[in-house]
């Protein structure tokens, strides 16, 4: 039997497809999963629109192409009414064809082409049959067409299934531009965006395979035929969906199979509907790439978090499956705690350390490293890479830790106050100078302060601009160390430290000489050695006068100045030692006591030579006016 072959047309081959969404959701600040859902499914729209407006042209030269196959098959299609359809009975095979008898003691012939030349099979002896008569005879016979009675046969029944909106089975037999050829009884056009709801790359592995399919178009007369796997496909879809959204609620735990993967999340085909599994969703730990988690068509158990049932969006979430390690994170890592971990971040502030999946903590930049001089934390860590650290605190309900990278360390400044200790003499550089002193480097991070106080016994730094050069080496004396405050007192006049040497030779009471160097309104300064100082003060030159002996003299300056007594600048007297501070290098002196030693001496010195112990200091005073 042969079969008729479809003509469709170019206007007949291009199907209508579903209008795609091409406008992008409103910009949000912050989009929801159900936002980006909707979001990804325009896109997903638009990308699909966008590869079915370029099939269309394809399909539509399809159409042609399949035109002219048809003209070439066969012939052109008879007109409806033309001649009667009779019922006749098959008499005998011959090799021009099958004779039948028409009644009235006449017979027919069914011409052998219309079987030799096609792939419809001959009626048996004795069958009956429908033919159609025709104008022409042969042999004395009348002349029937048994095919045209089947295709006009077949084309009522494709007629009928297309009003119907029935499922017919058809059979892809060929490739051509634009889609493919069903065989369903005549030759039908399946365009290629109408194969499968999304498009399909490898068209020609189809030839062979025998589908469901829905008639879209018919055009009898033309003999055009188009139909769609899709429109079937859709129905399904919508049939499964209903169905899930009657059976979806909030906390449910469903089986899915991933469909789509992209930058924020990945969609989840439930069984007829998509849900989103957000990045944030996938995993309790860091996830850069959803791709990391989920490969495409990976199945597996997935929870609802939200549900639309209007909007049609699911948000889904897999890390929910599993118990939340920060639940336990305040036993595991108490504050004090040394931790390993592996490095997940690094921004300018610090680095993000993974304890395990889902549990990170800070490092700040300044828990990182001991030394003073601060490093971007690029240079101190990289991402991968494995650190120690202690847990310096815990706040579970904001799920945060911070960590201290140098804790895990030895302090270096404990190892410092061993490796200098108090009285050690060093050598560094000035790194840096201040209004209070400058910053000496005793070695790679650690700076020691020389403060102005400290350059000299005894001329006062006002500018330490004046005595201290950027990047000069000094040498200077360790005064103290403060490891808990990180703080390093230098002196660099105690390098030479010549009042230790004089504390060491003098005590209290001993009587030195001293030129006086200078006078102040307290007392009086007395050199003693060189760059050595005393003080005596206002009450120790000499006894206290009543007030009403005279006005006080004038300070050079024009104010009052109080007495300094006897003393003179630029002469040398003796004085007792009455105060000594080591600590502070400060020396108390005393005229007057010396002085009443001086004549105490005396007194014996004249009873000795006198021999007299009646003698008074007025003898003695008399006996020195008369030499």
């Amino acid at each position: 039997m042969s079969h008729d072959h479809d003509n469709p047309t170019s206007a007949a081959a291009a199907e209508p497809v579903p209008e795609a969404e091409t406008n992008p959701a409103p910009h949000a600040p912050e989009a929801t999963p159900e936002e980006s859902a909707s979001a990804a499914a325009h896109a997903a729209a638009a990308v699909e629109a966008n590869a079915v407006e370029t099939q269309a042209a394809e399909e539509a030269a399809g159409a042609e192409e399949l035109s002219k196959l048809i003209d070439q098959y066969g012939e052109q299609q008879e007109a409806h009414a033309q001649n009667e359809i009779l019922e006749v009975k098959v008499v005998a095979y011959t090799e021009h064809g099958v004779v039948v008898d028409l009644g009235t003691k006449t017979e027919g012939l069914i011409p052998a082409a219309e079987f030799t030349e096609t792939d419809v099979p001959r009626p048996e002896p004795g069958a009956t049959i429908e033919v159609q008569r025709t104008s022409e005879h042969k042999e004395g016979y009348v002349v029937l067409s048994y095919q045209k009675v089947l295709r006009r046969r077949m084309w009522e029944k494709i007629d009928a299934a297309h009003k119907a909106k029935e499922t017919v089975t058809g059979k892809i037999v060929d490739r051509i531009k634009g889609g493919l050829v069903v065989d369903i009884g005549v030759r039908a056009f399946l365009p290629g965006s109408q194969y499968d709801l999304r498009p399909t790359q490898n068209l020609d592995g189809l030839v062979g395979q025998e589908i469901p399919v829905r008639i879209t178009k018919l055009n009898r007369r033309r003999g055009n035929v188009v139909v769609s796997r899709r429109a079937l496909l859709e129905e399904e879809q919508q049939a499964k969906r209903a169905a899930l959204l009657e059976q979806l609620s909030e906390g449910q735990i469903v089986h899915g199979h991933v469909k789509n993967i992209t930058d924020y999340g990945v969609f989840v085909d439930l069984g007829g509907i998509d849900g989103l599994l957000h990045v944030t969703d996938l995993s309790w730990g860091r996830v850069k790439h959803p791709s990391e988690v989920v490969k495409p068509e990976q199945e597996l158990d997935v929870q609802i978090l939200k549900f639309d049932k209007e909007k049609q969006r699911v948000s889904l979430g897999l890390k929910q499956l599993t118990v939340d390690p920060w639940l336990t994170a305040v036993e595991k890592y108490p504050a004090g705690t040394q931790v390993k971990g592996r490095v997940a971040g690094v921004v300018d502030y610090g680095c993000f350390v993974e304890l395990e999946p889902g549990v990170e903590g800070l490092v700040h930049v300044t828990e990182m490293s001991w030394s003073k001089k601060q490093q971007h934390p690029s240079k101190v860590v990289k991402v991968g890479e494995e650190v120690e650290a202690v847990v310096l605190d815990i706040k579970p309900s904001d799920r945060r830790i911070s960590l201290g990278m140098k804790q895990a360390q030895p302090d270096p400044w404990l190892q410092l106050a061993a490796k200098y200790p108090v009285g050690t003499v060093v050598t560094g550089k000035v790194r840096n100078i201040a209004e209070f002193g400058a910053f000496v480097e005793i070695e790679d991070g650690f700076d020691g302060l020389v403060h102005v106080g400290d350059v000299s016994w005894t001329g006062r730094v006002k500018n330490p601009h004046e005595v201290f050069k950027k990047g000069e080496t000094v040498t200077a004396r360790v005064l103290k160390i403060e490891a808990e405050n990180r703080r390093v007192s230098l002196g660099i006049k105690q390098v030479n430290d010549i009042w230790g040497d004089w504390f060491k030779q003098h005590k209290v009471g001993q009587v030195v000489k001293g030129k006086v160097s200078r006078i102040a309104t307290f007392g009086a300064f007395v050199e003693l050695g060189e760059n050595i100082e005393g003080l005596c003060h206002n009450t120790e030159i000499e006894e206290r006068k009543r007030r009403d002996e005279g006005p006080a003299p004038m300070h050079r300056t024009g104010g009052p100045l109080k007495s300094a007594g006897p003393l003179e600048p630029g002469k040398e007297y003796e004085f007792k030692i009455v105060k000594l501070s080591p600590e502070q290098r400060r020396i108390g002196l005393s005229y007057r006591a010396a002085v009443r030693q001086a004549e105490r001496r005396e007194i014996e010195e004249y009873r000795t030579t006198k021999t007299s112990a009646t003698a008074t200091i007025g003898d003695a005073i008399k006996s020195k006016l008369k030499q």
